[in-house]
């Protein structure tokens, strides 16, 4: 059982469904507090919406999201250690979400959505671990770059070299 994690920053909704896609991702837990977003796309609604045409399932899980608190103080500080201790103080409360993200885990092949391309700088990251401490299950990090790592057909490969 793989766990993985993805952000949507740097991406336009059809190289995000061809990243779930091409790693096999059946099910999008969308682990934002408000599923909202300035980018074309990727507000819960119409999220849901370019999923289901794609044949992947979408939840949106709002107690796994980062409190409204815990962001504001980030934005205001940039403090990340003084973020993490924030976000992990909520996450410690989140056992109930925890397992049953565990449970979605295990009955189909999921990734958890938040904005940041980074996962290091993302609660997503920290959620992941939750659900590995919880039910063993390995984290993945899907990141922009796997697009590019795509192999050429051999037939191209011979026309590069």
């Amino acid at each position: 059982m793989t766990v993985f994690t993805i952000g949507y920053e740097g991406l336009d909704v059809q190289s995000f469904v061809s990243l779930l896609r091409q790693h096999g991702v059946r099910t999008l837990v969308d682990i934002r507090e408000l599923p909202l977003s300035r980018k074309p796309g990727f507000s819960k609604r119409a999220l849901a919406a370019v999923l289901a045409d794609a044949g992947i399932d979408y939840i949106h899980m709002v107690s796994l999201g980062c409190p409204k608190s815990v962001r504001d103080r980030y934005r205001q500080d940039g403090s990340w250690q003084r973020y993490t201790k924030g976000f992990m103080e909520h996450l410690d409360q989140q056992a109930n979400a925890v397992k049953e993200l565990a449970t979605t885990a295990a009955e189909s092949d999921c990734a958890l959505l938040c904005f940041e391309a980074d996962h290091q700088r993302c609660h997503r990251s920290f959620v992941a671990e939750a659900v590995h401490r919880y039910s063993g299950a390995a984290v993945r990090h899907i990141k922009a770059t796997d697009m590019a790592k795509k192999a050429l057909p051999v037939r191209s490969l011979r026309a590069v070299a």
